[in-house]
């Protein structure tokens, strides 16, 4: 099974998108996305110094931008992409390239909502400085005593041996006096401390913004940074967007998921190594692909085939229409809701089971409401993340309630 995933903030390094601009088709979509954002991306991933492209304003709107034309190079007609991609991921702002590259919104929503983000967590971190730092090593209760010592929060976990602590400078740098026994810490290339109540302002800003946003449907399996979850809702996608700006990055439980859905290969997007270092410590067994110029295109076409799915073998949420179906968001067994039958008009929301498994348990509602047609899995069964339960079919009136509570 393939794993796409897309690098966060601190992955642009100077002069990155040099190799890439050679290519007319990524040079003309770049054009495009830049006046869709209003941010010159050539200039800055050709041209721009490290200090320059740190600016959170410049970076996100630049990552997000090379992602999603990078992923164009791989897959000219995205729709071909859907059967060969097991699952999608994005660390922090990576997320908003995944939600884009699965059909969740369209590149310039993506590049507008980026842009705007960027701008928005720029202002929260000018108001007081604020940064983040790596903590590699070190016990993990040791290390949180730690932050929690210094008023610091984990805004990243992103796996065994590293969290990334967030906070004040001031809180930072008492962190590097009294760091954790056995312990590396390494400043982080950000302006801010992002994924934190620092960013409170940013989320306030995008929350009014995404109403104008229209979303689809995943078009493949999405996790989410938020509880590392499989999430069939464009509007749910949207709205953990939204809040991931001051919530932590569960980076650690999305690698979970990928294991528990049995990956083995993981491509990552440019500018790429920073997630497939972490996985190679995380992810035993599993081949990584890192990709960064366009002379590694024909390798990476290689790596999906090998590890990609079949259109014959693609699964339910890519050869149906995916508003008909509510699918697991993790591994566990699956509890129905009683007296829910075939033929029943379901109302907006419904809880329509549960997912127990040993971390957790998770109400499963249909988010669009709808006529049972017909259940696609037995009570007590054992489910996968992103695995059909339910297929409904839309009615109007469930359509119009779905709309009222958008």
């Amino acid at each position: 099974m393939l794993a796409i995933v897309a690098p966060g903030q601190g992955a642009q390094t100077p002069g990155f998108l040099d190799p890439w601009v050679s290519e007319s088709s990524f040079s003309d979509r770049l054009n495009w996305l830049s006046a869709v954002s209003g941010v010159d991306l050539e200039h800055y991933g050709v041209h721009a110094d490290a200090e320059t492209i740190r600016d959170t304003a410049v970076a996100q709107p630049l990552l997000v931008a090379t992602g999603l034309l990078a992923a164009l190079e791989l897959f000219p007609h995205p729709a071909d992409a859907y059967p060969l991609i097991g699952v999608a991921a994005g660390h922090s702002v990576g997320e908003i390239t995944a939600a884009a590259g699965v059909g969740v919104f369209s590149a310039e929503s993506a590049m507008v909502f980026v842009a705007e983000r960027g701008r928005a967590m720029a202002a929260a971190s000018a108001a007081r400085p604020t940064s983040m730092t790596a903590v590699v090593g070190g016990q993990a209760d040791e290390v949180a005593a730690a932050l929690e010592a210094q008023g610091l929060t984990a805004a990243n976990n992103n796996g065994t041996g590293q969290v990334v602590a967030a906070g004040t400078v001031e809180q930072l740098a008492a962190l590097a006096e009294n760091p954790p026994t056995r312990a590396r810490l390494i400043p982080l290339s950000v302006a801010g401390a992002f994924h934190t109540v620092h960013m409170k302002p940013a989320v306030d800003r995008l929350s009014r913004l995404s109403r104008a946003i229209s979303t689809h449907d995943p078009r493949t399996r999405l996790l989410s940074n938020l509880d590392g979850q499989v999430v069939h809702d464009g509007r749910d996608v949207l709205r953990r967007l939204v809040g991931q700006v001051a919530s932590p990055v569960r980076w650690d439980l999305c690698m979970a998921a990928m294991a528990d859905l049995g990956v083995t290969g993981l491509l990552e997007l440019p500018p790429a190594g920073t997630l497939t270092g972490i996985a190679k410590r995380n992810l035993k067994g599993v081949e990584l692909f890192a990709l960064n110029t366009p002379d590694q295109t024909e390798g990476a076409l290689d790596f999906i085939a090998r590890h990609g799915g079949q259109p014959a073998s693609s699964t339910p949420i890519t050869a149906n229409p995916t508003w008909r179906l509510v699918v697991s968001p993790g591994k566990g067994q699956f509890s129905r809701t009683e007296d829910i039958e075939a033929g029943m008009l379901l109302p907006v929301a419904s809880t329509i089971g549960l997912v127990k498994n040993s971390r957790d348990e998770v109400a499963i509602s249909a988010p669009y409401g709808g006529i049972v047609v017909e259940w696609l899995v037995e009570d007590g069964d054992p489910v996968s993340p992103g695995q059909p339960l339910l297929r409904l079919h839309p009615t109007v009136e469930s359509d119009e309630a779905t709309e009222v509570t958008r």
